[in-house]
């Protein structure tokens, strides 16, 4: 079994290029190293695996969930049996890390050792990480995509509407039209709720005591929620996470998603250089929307039907 340090060494090689200039090797390691220190903690924990086997296995001996470093092909992967959500009829197998870049001809053996590895939970999908583009691999189906930029650049990528400004977020008394925001484009996009969901009440209440919760307003009316939160072990990048994008109906088609990155980045305090997000890749309004901002796709999962 690797050590947490051996695996991020491992993580840092398969990043995206351009991550690579924004961040010291060194930052980076140590912390993909405190991201990867569950994944041992899960590989050797009994207690843990009992919890897991009580709420999502009954019956099945707790060391079955324990994570694996496991042989596949000309590569290893860091084996790891999850469920969507929480939802323990939607099992799936993750393989992250993996010993270095995920290539076309892996796929297969990395699919036969999920198998091997928890193929007794009926797994539906292998999940991997590439920071390759979409497409890329033949026979998968998309998941989500990290898009992702330097605050300072954000800021000025784009002149921003006059009308369309910022303020901090002190209370959440329109909460109930965010919901209703999500449940219009639900209703529109039948595939959405898979794609998106609104953040807790409770969530965005600790990003107002952050100090990271905004509201969008247009002419100076609640037109929706912007928030982020730090998050330093998404793919070891020391960075701001947007937690919550959402415009009211009544201001959508207006073009204004695509300045709201912008209007974070230049409120957002300076203590993370980086502002990354994370959108389906089916969601393409939102993908074009982040990418016209100046943000940009440094990878994403991508799933293996299994």
């Amino acid at each position: 079994m690797p050590t947490a340090t051996e695996l991020a060494a491992y993580s840092l090689t398969a990043q995206h290029p351009v991550t690579r200039t924004w961040v010291a090797d060194d930052v980076r390691l140590a912390l993909l190293a405190e991201q990867h220190a569950m994944d041992v903690v899960l590989a050797t924990d009994l207690g843990i695996a009992t919890q897991r086997a009580e709420r999502f296995a009954p019956g099945h001996p707790p060391e079955l969930l324990l994570n694996r470093w496991t042989p596949a092909g000309e590569l290893h992967a860091m084996l790891s049996m999850r469920y969507e959500g929480g939802d323990a009829s939607k099992p799936f197998v993750d393989a992250t890390p993996l010993s270095r870049a995920i290539r076309a001809e892996d796929l297969q053996p990395l699919a036969a050792a999920a198998r091997q590895a928890y193929g007794v939970f009926r797994p539906k999908y292998l999940r991997l990480w590439s920071a390759a583009a979409v497409g890329q691999f033949e026979g998968t189906r998309v998941d989500r995509r990290f898009l992702a930029g330097l605050v300072r650049d954000l800021r000025d990528h784009l002149k921003v509407p006059a009308e369309l400004t910022f303020a901090q977020a002190t209370h959440l008394g329109n909460y109930p039209r965010a919901v209703a925001a999500y449940e219009a484009i639900d209703q529109a996009h039948p595939n959405h709720p898979d794609q998106a969901r609104i953040e807790t009440a409770e969530d965005l209440a600790e990003s107002i005591e952050a100090g990271l919760l905004y509201y969008v307003l247009v002419d100076g009316e609640w037109a929706g929620y912007v928030g982020a939160h730090v998050n330093d072990e998404t793919l070891g990048l020391p960075a701001y996470v947007v937690q919550e994008f959402i415009l009211d109906p009544a201001y959508r088609g207006r073009g204004y998603g695509r300045h709201l990155p912008a209007l974070l980045a230049q409120a957002l305090p300076d203590d993370k250089p980086i502002l990354l997000g994370v959108i389906h890749a089916d969601n393409r309004s939102a993908l074009e929307a982040a990418k016209s901002s100046g943000r940009i796709d440094v990878g994403g999962w991508f799933q293996l039907p299994l």
